[in-house]
């Protein structure tokens, strides 16, 4: 029966005795070890520090928090003494301290404490060794240190293990003895250091001598690195561990390599720091024995629940081939990110991805496919501001194009838009009952917009600005089945500028007058508006349609047509009385018309008057599921199957084709494995081989209509979480070992791990097809499967497959294979672009821990020779 007592000090004094037990006949009985460890220099130990001063009798206890102490066997006090002995699975507690062991002995006088394990008696009689059980263990600040015995003194902190080993965290240390001197030093006599979790590590570094500050790092000299318990050729003179987890300033570890092209190479050298809890800095730097070298920085903040963000910068210069070579190339390049976003409350937030880049730097320095083929880059920032009570919303917005091959950009700076949902200022209250009078159904929105443009094109810079009010007037009521909606929109744009186009006579030897005339636009600052409206009114209604078959597990088809009209209308602003159009005379006397704020931000009021009818037919077919009588948990579920749309139009104001396209869509979705899409439009109209004119097919009786374009999709989702196999839930390591072994897998595999398909897989398939058919004699197609498929062979075995395949051209586009294995301490990835232009490959192994993550090897080829 296990005992347990709450003792203190004052509680010994007066209710406990107890024989007396001598602490000296039991330190005289255990293993002899060194008092201390000899370390030259900055790593030597005073004698100032040493245990046996430490462990000084002292004629009161300093005991300050209550003991609690606990055993199987016996526990027993002398209180003339002032002697504690515990045994059996001996448990101590003090402060934030806690102690196992098979005996424990206490002295209260000098707040020393003995610990030891005990003989195993259950051990076979004829055996040569005897096997000691219940080890001491020591838990201290959330580290934990066991030993084959411990001296400790509580009071101080300070002690002697033989025969240990600490965890903390991820990694450990051991030694044949450890002398803790004060609270936050130890030193190790032959020690090692390793952060393999393995009783027997794959990887540690030994050393004669170690000094350990807590929660901080650890000092070695002429350290040897194990790897599968076999020494390195060389010891590495001098080594600093870190022994504390999280963000630490330190030297960043290069990666070493060589290019054909930039000769050998540092990459990634450089230090980083931990400014606070809330930000960091990395500066880094590569250097080519060729001639080259870039310069690197990021600094990332955050802030929990508010904001975070990291900068990039980037500068790099590189060389290839040598000077007297005409095709050498000099190339300097540089690139600045910034990621930031922030929410200050709500309602309020801010959000930013900036970048600014050379037109070559991604295809020199990126090794992916996605950045290699990029020809656009996308900045933008945004504000955004709502008012939950009103419903109205301010965003405030900076964006920038720049295209990598021409070096044109596009900003617009600033853009600021303000909208007001739609209101209904008749309505009383918040009443929208079935007995509102009609015209509490009228409800008015509102949008404005300022933009600013800058558009940079070789070299020219263009400046566009404006301001564009959006008012739209609508009502919604309900007429028998049908829900009735007419509108009017009323636009105005203001602006600086309009231009003055005319026509001009230029030099050009290609003519045989020796000249070509040519229009040129003129800008005039002004104050202009520009206004214009239109009108329209839609009805809609839905038609159900249901059968219920109750059987097969079905309980009701229902398909649901949803057919709408429309009718929209839109003044000629051409013309003009508007004053929106005029014209210039080109060199033939004519006179030509042309929109004076067609350039302008918002664009003009448009030309033609437009009247047209739309008209379109939506199609929902949806099944519902049976409730399983014999469950009562079960519910019916709702399957949408079939989603088909029809539209097309009319415009009464065309010359010709007056009749629009007849458009199909559908779309289906079978649970969430397969997805599949398509559209076809049709045309009314014959094709001359060159364009549409105006004559029906049927006119000349080719059918009503013909296919002029199709389009499909389809997009296939698989993933699994395990193969089911055999039930081998019950079988030992050493049968599930030999079943595998008989198995039909073992040339696939490592013979010493068996396949686990336990890890979930995934396979993603995407097929397109494109057909276009508007002129039937030159028909075009372009169809493509796009695969992306990642595996586990076994738990430690990762793959991942990517590629595309055209079946037009009947190559294979942008592979990538990549493989992950893990190590147990080390990790190994392999990246492979097999063929293309960006082909090449990467091999690296390196150690899983993160402070020892610059432990590594790495080869590559092609691509990935000299990039990050």
């Amino acid at each position: 029966m296990r005992i347990f007592y709450l003792i203190t000090f004052f509680l010994l004094l007066n209710f406990l005795t107890a024989q007396e037990v001598s602490l000296d006949s039991i330190l005289s009985d255990s293993i002899t070890v060194k008092d201390s460890v000899s370390l030259s220099d900055s790593l030597s130990l005073s004698d100032s520090t040493a245990v046996q001063d430490s462990l000084t009798k002292k004629k009161k206890t300093d005991i300050e928090a209550v003991v609690y102490a606990s055993s199987s066997d016996s526990l027993t006090f002398d209180v003339l003494q002032k002697k504690m002995n515990v045994y059996g699975n001996g448990n101590l507690k003090y402060k934030q301290s806690e102690l196992t062991s098979g005996n424990i002995f206490v002295d209260f006088t000098t707040n020393e404490l003995f610990a030891t394990g005990i003989p195993d008696t259950s051990a076979q009689s004829d055996s040569t060794e005897s096997k000691i059980i219940q080890t001491p263990v020591l838990k201290e600040e959330g580290e934990t240190y066991e030993g084959f015995n411990i001296r400790y003194n509580f009071k101080n902190q300070s002690g002697f293990i033989s025969l240990a080993k600490n965890a903390a965290e991820d990694s450990r240390y051991e030694g044949n003895a450890v002398k803790k001197v004060d609270k936050e030093t130890y030193f190790i006599d032959e020690g090692i250091y390793t952060t393999c979790p393995s009783d027997t590590p794959h990887t540690h570094f030994s050393a004669e001598e170690m000094k350990v500050i807590h929660q901080d790092r650890i000092f070695a000299k002429w350290i040897f690195m194990y790897v599968g318990g076999v020494p390195l050729p060389l010891p590495i003179p001098f080594a600093v561990f870190p022994a504390k987890s999280g963000r630490r300033s330190g030297i960043i570890v290069p990666a070493y390599g060589s290019s054909p092209t930039r000769g050998q190479y540092f990459s990634n050298f450089g230090y980083f720091f931990a400014l606070s809890d809330y930000m960091d800095l990395a500066l880094t730097g590569d250097y080519y024995s060729k001639g080259g070298f870039a310069a690197k920085s990021r600094f990332r903040y955050a802030e929990r629940y508010k904001l975070n963000g990291n900068f990039n910068a980037e500068y790099s210069f590189y060389k290839e081939g040598e000077e007297s070579d005409p095709n050498a190339v000099r190339r300097k390049d540089y690139n600045l990110q910034w990621a930031h976003s922030q929410t200050f409350n709500p309602t309020t937030t801010l959000d930013v991805n900036m970048q600014f880049v050379s037109s070559s730097f991604l295809s020199t320095n990126s090794v992916d496919y996605d950045n290699l083929l990029r020809t656009d880059i996308i900045s933008n920032a945004n504000f955004r501001k709502r008012w939950d009570e009103s419903g109205n919303s301010l965003s405030l917005s900076y964006s920038r194009s720049q295209n990598l091959k021409t070096g044109n950009i596009n900003e617009t700076l600033p853009s600021l838009n303000f909208n007001v949902p739609t209101s209904f200022p008749f309505r009383k209250g918040r009443n929208i009952s079935k007995d509102q009078n009609w015209y509490e159904y009228i409800g008015y929105s509102y949008s404005g917009q300022l933009r600013n443009n800058r558009n940079k094109t070789d070299g020219n810079l263009k400046v566009r600005g404006g301001i564009q009010h959006n008012i739209s007037v609508n009502a919604s009521p309900k007429i028998g089945y049908f829900n009735i909606s007419p509108r009017i929109n009323y636009t105005e744009k203001w602006y600086n500028k309009k231009i003055r186009r005319s026509e001009v006579l230029i030099a050009d030897t290609t003519q045989q007058s020796g000249y070509r005339s040519t229009t040129v636009d003129e800008d005039i600052h002004d104050i202009n508006f520009v206004r214009s409206f239109d009108f329209g009114i839609s009805a809609s209604t839905k038609i159900y349609g249901i059968m219920q078959p109750n059987m097969l597990g079905i309980e009701a088809f229902r398909h649901t047509v949803q057919p709408s009209f429309s009718y929209n209308y839109r003044p000629d602003f051409s013309e003009e009385h508007w004053g929106y159009w005029t014209t210039y005379t080109n060199s033939a006397g004519e006179e030509v018309k042309y929109d004076q704020y067609g350039k302008e931000i918002f664009g003009g009021a448009g030309s033609g008057e437009s009247q047209r009818i739309s008209f379109s037919i939506g199609n929902i077919f949806e099944m519902k599921t049976m409730k399983d009588p014999i469950d009562t948990t079960s519910q019916s579920e709702k399957i949408q199957l079939l989603n088909l749309g029809i539209s097309s139009g009319y415009d009464f104001t065309r010359d010709s084709l007056k009749l629009d396209d007849l458009r199909l869509t559908y779309r289906t979705q079978i649970g969430d494995i397969l997805s599949l899409n398509g559209s076809s439009v049709y045309s009314f109209y014959e094709h001359n081989g060159n364009n549409f004119i105006n004559r029906f097919l049927a006119s000349d009786n080719r059918g009503l209509f013909r296919l002029t374009s199709f389009s499909f999709s389809a997009a296939l989702n698989l993933s699994g979480d395990k193969i089911k196999g055999e039930d081998r839930t019950g079988e030992t390591e050493e049968e599930e070992y030999e079943s595998f072994k008989q198995s039909k897998y073992v040339a696939l595999y490592d013979e010493t791990e068996p396949p686990d398909f336990s890890i979930p897989w995934n396979l993603s398939l995407n097929y397109n097809f494109n057909l276009n058919k508007s002129d039937a004699a030159n028909a075009t197609k372009n169809s493509g499967l796009g695969l992306s498929f990642d595996f586990s062979l076994t738990k430690n075995w990762r793959f991942k497959v990517r590629g595309n395949y055209d079946f037009q051209r009947k190559e294979i586009s942008a592979p990538d294979v990549a493989v992950y294995r893990d190590l147990h301490c080390w990790e190994m990835n392999f990246t492979w672009k097999p063929f293309g232009t960006y082909r090449g490959f990467r091999l690296e192994i390196r150690m899983k821990a993160p402070e020892l993550r610059d432990i590594k090897v790495t080869k590559s080829r092609g691509l990935y020779t000299g990039r990050r």
